[in-house]
C-alpha cells in the first residue's frame, strides 16, 4: 500500500482500465505522491521503474513489470521523503473505545497514549467492522475565519490568523448525521483541513509548530448562515450540536501545506482547492493562536474555506476528501420534533 496516497498497487493499476499500456501506467503512478518524491533518485527502485516504463517498444507492460509494481509501494520506505505517513483512527469495538493504526482495510489496536508512548497490541479487526469515532476527545476546538483568499470578495485580506471557538460538543464523526435545527434553514458545508494538536504549544514559533503537530483530518464547519449575519455571536451559527463533523483518521507525516481537497454533496463538486492556497498557513495558524491560547493534545484547530459555498437540502450527503486522508462522509436530516 502507498504510504502516502493510501492506494494499493493494485488499485492503481486498475486506474489504467486494465490497459497496461506505457503512457496511461506512468499516468497512474504520477498520481501516487509517492512515486514523484523519492529522495534517492539514483540508488533507489523508482529509476528502475522509469527505466522499465520507458523501455518497451511495443507498448506493453509485461509481467516483471507487474509483479514489480505489486511491491512498489512497500519496498524502500526508508527512502521516501514522506516515510512516516502514518494513519491513525479512533474507534469502537464491542463497546471498547481505542485508537489504532489503518493498514489497508484493517485497523491495527494501539496500546498506551496515541499522544505519548504507544504500541501495536497485535489484535487488528477490519475496518468496516468497527464504529470510527471523534479522532479526539478535545479540550478546545478553534476555527479561522477568511483564511483563503476567494470567499473574502472586496474584504481585507487578514493580516495576522482570525479564529473563534466551536464547542466540543458540536463535533460529529464519519458517516453521523448532521441535525438542521428546526428554525433554520439551508445550513452551509464547509470543507476544511483541521489540524490534530499532539503536543502542549504555548507561544512557540511557526518553525515549532510541526513538533506539536500530530497530523491533520477532515474537516466540515457547518454554518447557519442567518445566524451567522444576524446574531452578534457565532456561537449557535457555527457551534450547534452535529455541526463539527471531523474524520475519519488522523494522519501523519503530510506535507499538509500542499494537498488537494474536494467537497462534493451528493457526488457533485462544490469546493475544491490546494492548501497552499492558504493565507496563513497551519504552522502560522498554531504559532498565533499559542501565543495567547495554550493548545492541549488533542485539540483541534478547523483552518478555513475556500470559494463560495451554499445551502443544502434535506437529505444531502456532503463528502469532504483531503488528498493522503481520506473521505469524511455525513448526511444531513431534519431536527426530530
Amino acid at each position: 500500500m502507498c504510504r502516502v496516497c493510501g492506494r494499493h498497487s493494485d488499485e492503481i493499476l486498475k486506474s489504467c482500465d486494465g490497459d497496461l499500456a506505457e503512457e496511461k501506467t506512468m499516468s497512474a503512478f504520477r498520481g501516487c505522491r509517492l512515486f514523484v518524491t523519492c529522495s534517492a533518485r539514483e540508488t533507489c527502485q523508482t529509476d528502475f521503474l522509469f527505466k522499465n516504463l520507458n523501455r518497451s517498444k511495443t507498448g506493453v507492460v509485461d509481467m516483471r513489470f507487474r509483479l514489480f509494481v505489486v511491491a512498489f509501494c512497500t519496498v524502500c520506505t526508508a527512502q521516501w521523503v514522506m516515510a512516516d505517513v502514518t494513519k491513525f483512527v479512533r474507534y469502537d469495538h464491542d463497546g471498547q473505545a481505542s485508537y489504532g493504526i489503518v493498514d489497508g482495510d484493517r485497523v491495527w489496536e494501539l496500546s498506551g497514549s496515541l499522544f505519548g508512548e504507544w504500541k501495536k497490541t497485535g489484535a487488528n479487526h477490519p475496518v468496516k467492522s468497527v464504529k470510527i469515532l471523534v479522532p479526539t476527545k478535545p479540550t478546545k476546538v478553534l476555527a479561522l475565519a477568511g483564511n483563503y483568499r476567494d470567499p473574502l470578495g472586496d474584504k481585507p485580506v487578514p493580516k495576522v490568523p482570525e479564529p473563534f471557538y466551536k464547542l466540543p460538543s458540536t463535533l460529529l464523526a464519519h458517516e453521523g448525521k448532521v441535525v438542521q435545527p428546526a428554525d433554520h434553514e439551508g445550513v452551509h458545508y464547509e470543507a476544511e483541513v483541521v489540524v490534530v494538536i499532539g503536543k502542549q504549544a504555548s507561544k512557540i514559533s511557526p518553525e515549532q509548530a510541526k513538533d506539536h503537530i500530530l497530523g491533520i483530518t477532515c474537516g466540515n464547519d457547518i454554518s447557519a448562515r442567518n445566524w451567522q449575519d444576524n446574531d452578534i455571536q457565532w456561537w449557535r451559527a457555527k457551534g450547534s450540536d452535529t455541526f463539527g463533523p471531523v474524520g475519519p483518521y488522523i494522519v501523519s507525516g503530510l506535507d499538509y501545506g500542499n494537498l488537494e481537497m474536494e467537497l462534493r454533496v451528493n457526488g457533485d463538486v462544490r469546493q475544491k482547492t490546494n492548501t497552499k492556497n492558504m493565507i496563513h498557513s497551519i504552522d502560522e495558524a498554531v504559532s498565533f493562536i499559542s501565543q495567547y491560547v495554550t493548545l492541549e493534545p488533542g485539540d483541534l484547530i478547523y483552518t478555513g474555506t475556500p470559494g463560495k459555498t451554499l445551502p443544502m437540502e434535506i437529505g444531502d450527503v456532503v463528502e469532504v476528501e483531503i488528498e493522503g486522508v481520506g473521505v469524511l462522509k455525513n448526511q444531513l436530516i431534519e431536527a426530530a420534533e
